[in-house]
């Protein structure tokens, strides 16, 4: 990527004193500016000025009226200078794009970073402030040379260390830093973009500040002090210079230091934020920084002004031009739901990193619900009445019923359907979605081929290219969506980009937990909805406590050993976190494929038998039941590999709601595994037609 460098400024206005200009531009504006407005102004809020015939008060002073900008705090260099033009205040496309793609930022301190120039304000402190003020003004300026400057104010101080210790206790960090300036570090540490503070200020003063800002102090690249020590004491006792080896020490340091961190780490692009010549100088090498922005919201100097790719007076400028990830949410159901309620409330009140944007993509199938189309009810109400009535999706929730046009742009996929629809999903979104996007499984199932069942995190992989973690867990939609206490794990293949679904997903009442083993915990959400039919056909039965934790036990030991034999690189321990026995107890006791089971167990006993296509439909309201289907997908590997007697209790399932065996002999599940089945159903106490329970497909 090219960095942001340019040709020639505008030509600068006649020279006038500062005081001068503030005189006429209060004449000129149609309010008078306060007492905290009494500073200087916007450079390009001045087009043009008339000259007066005593050459001592401009006659005019026209202003933009879209420009004028009075500024609370700046304050111009105080000499007769040539006043500038228009610096840049709005980033070009190629500066914004430098400025969003950074791997690094490195800031000044002195006037960047806090309000003040440390050495300036020690000086003030040990009452030699003008004599230093006026050295370090030279250095900034350029017309000295940065180390004969540096010396110079360290002879005039001639401080102790118990002068250093009294100088951090008065004047602590949080009394220093600008505003603006911990949420900008926070937000682009948030994104993985390394931050460096580069300062001619000595580490003795700013090691406190990066401490406050959490940048380690491996990333402060400043000067030192020089001390002699007593032989005696081993303490340091008098200030003897400073090191002079250091690149920070002499001008051009700065860039030096910056070519170096490019010989240590493989940054494609650094950007340098400050607000003096020796800041500027970091964009003059080659191997120095690519973009160099100034900041003028203490010191507003005119070389800067002029020559800076981009000119800020507020760090909140930066803040805004960060980039914020578009999150698009395919599916909206009642999991997709709760889901929403959720990272709305991490979007729209606890994202001091900005790291989203406010507007979420709601992805729906869309039908007519009580008079009118669902996709009216929920951009009006902010709610899906359909399947989670009460539940608030979030203020920046938009409904989308074209798929392609939901992911467009989008640079995080939230997958929340049936997993029977995924893969006619995947067709139609290849191509589709950006090259950077990354996503993420609400999903539990998996698909069924010839050369071998693949996962839904694996399909979307394959399929579009793009990082696929899953969120499983104990996660009953209707519980989420009232915020009680709920857990669940994201299981990744790229760390970093499950801290980015951790940051949209996790909350007080949500608690989110990364786990490296993505197929496990995918695994053990498809399986647990097999064993979760198996309780709900005890429950039918009308059977306890007891029976209903002996299937559970069997289900979760051979949701263990079938997710293993399948995918040997699975941890052990993943069963034991929220997506393997958590989800499992949840599921058995409160989920919708127990509930539907149980209900089918009754059915049968009662002698009025129903499909669990009709009970899905009388129970579920619209939603899908995924267990049924997952079990037949389930046994189907089991059979080709003749695993029927090592999975007895997935066989058993499989043969009761296919109506193979009696529902009873879930009671005796080992012995159901060995039954020898003939080419027709078995016979069963209440006659029934054979049926499978293929769920039915949608045209997405």
């Amino acid at each position: 990527m090219q960095s942001a460098r340019h040709g020639a400024r505008a030509p600068c206005l006649p020279r006038y004193s500062v005081s001068t200009l503030r005189t006429a531009l209060s004449t000129s504006l149609p309010y008078t500016p306060s007492s905290a407005q009494r500073t200087a102004i916007s450079c390009r809020a001045i087009t043009e000025v008339g000259e007066s015939t005593s050459s001592t008060v401009p006659t005019s002073i026209s202003i933009s009226p879209d420009a004028v900008e009075i500024l609370a705090t700046p304050t111009w260099e105080e000499e007769s200078t040539p006043f500038p033009i228009n610096p840049v205040r709005e980033p070009t496309p190629n500066v914004l794009e430098l400025w969003q793609t950074a791997d690094a930022v490195c800031f000044d301190v002195d006037c960047t970073i806090v309000k003040n120039d440390g050495l300036d304000l020690l000086a003030e402190f040990m009452g030699a402030g003008e004599q230093v003020e006026a050295l370090t003004k030279q250095a900034m300026d350029g017309t000295m040379h940065l180390d004969t400057a540096l010396e110079e104010c360290l002879r005039i101080l001639d401080c102790t260390p118990d002068d250093i210790k009294a100088f951090l206790k008065a004047h602590p960090p949080e009394s220093r830093i600008n505003e603006g300036v911990v949420q900008l570090v926070s937000s682009l540490k948030a994104r993985g973009i390394e931050v460096y503070l580069i300062s001619a200020e000595f580490r003795e003063i700013i090691s406190p500040i990066a401490k406050y800002l959490q940048i380690p102090s491996k990333n402060v690249i400043a000067n030192r002090m020089n001390w002699q020590w007593d032989d005696e004491t081993g303490e340091p006792t008098k200030l003897v210079g400073f090191d002079m080896s250091l690149p920070t020490s002499r001008n051009n340091g700065k860039p030096e230091a910056i070519a170096k961190l490019r010989q240590t780490f493989p940054y494609n692009t650094i950007v340098m934020v400050g607000d003096g010549v020796t800041d500027l100088e970091a964009v003059h090498e080659v191997d120095g920084a690519d973009l160099f922005i100034g900041y003028g919201g203490n010191v507003q100097r005119r070389k800067v002004m002029q020559e800076a790719d981009w000119f800020v007076i507020h760090f909140d400028e930066l803040i805004k031009a960060l980039k914020r990830r578009k999150v698009a949410m395919i599916g909206a159901g009642a999991m997709a739901c709760a889901a929403m309620h959720v990272l709305s409330q991490n979007i729209e009140s606890d994202d001091p990193a900005h790291l989203f944007d406010a507007q979420v993509k709601l992805w729906l199938h869309d039908s007519e619900f009580e008079g009118r189309l669902l996709s009216e009810t929920v951009d009006e109400t902010k709610e899906n009445p359909k399947y989670m009535p009460g539940v608030y999706l979030g203020k920046g929730v938009v409904t989308e019923t074209n798929l392609l046009e939901c992911v467009r742009d989008a640079d995080i996929l939230v997958f929340c359907v049936p997993h029977q629809f995924i893969h006619g999903m995947c067709k139609k979104l290849i191509g589709k979605v950006k090259d950077d996007a990354i996503a993420i499984s609400l999903t539990k199932g998996m698909r069924v081929r010839a050369e071998g069942p693949q996962l839904v995190s694996q399909m979307v992989k394959k399929m579009l290219g793009i990082d696929c973690s899953v969120l499983m867990g104990a996660n009953i939609a209707n519980e989420i969506g009232e915020e009680q206490l709920t857990e669940a794990v994201i299981g990744y293949y790229n760390r970093d980009n499950a801290k980015v679904f951790q940051k949209l997903f996790d909350r007080e009442y949500f608690n989110i937990t990364l786990i490296p083993d993505a197929p496990g915990a995918e695994m053990c959400g498809t399986l647990k909805n097999v064993v979760a039919i198996g309780a709900g056909l005890v429950d039918g039965l009308g059977y306890g406590s007891n029976s209903k934790a002996a299937i559970m036990r069997q289900g979760l030991a051979e949701m263990k050993r079938f997710s293993k034999a399948l995918y040997p690189t699975i941890r052990d321990e993943t069963i034991l976190e929220s997506c393997g026995v958590a989800d499992l107890i949840a599921t058995c006791y409160g989920g919708r494929n127990r509930r539907c089971a149980e209900k089918w167990a009754q059915l049968q006993v009662e002698g009025n038998p129903k499909t669990f296509t009709e009970i899905e439909s009388e129970l579920l309201g619209g939603q899908k039941l995924q267990g049924t289907l997952t079990t037949n997908e389930v046994y189907e590997i089991i059979e080709m590999r003749g695993w029927e007697l090592e999975y007895p209790l997935f066989t058993t399932v499989y043969r009761i709601i296919n109506d193979k065996i009696p529902a009873l002999m879930i009671m005796n599940y080992k012995e159901a595994a060995r039954v020898k089945l003939g080419p027709e159903p078995h016979s069963i106490a209440i006659a029934l037609k054979k049926r499978r329970n293929p769920l039915p497909t949608v045209d997405v």
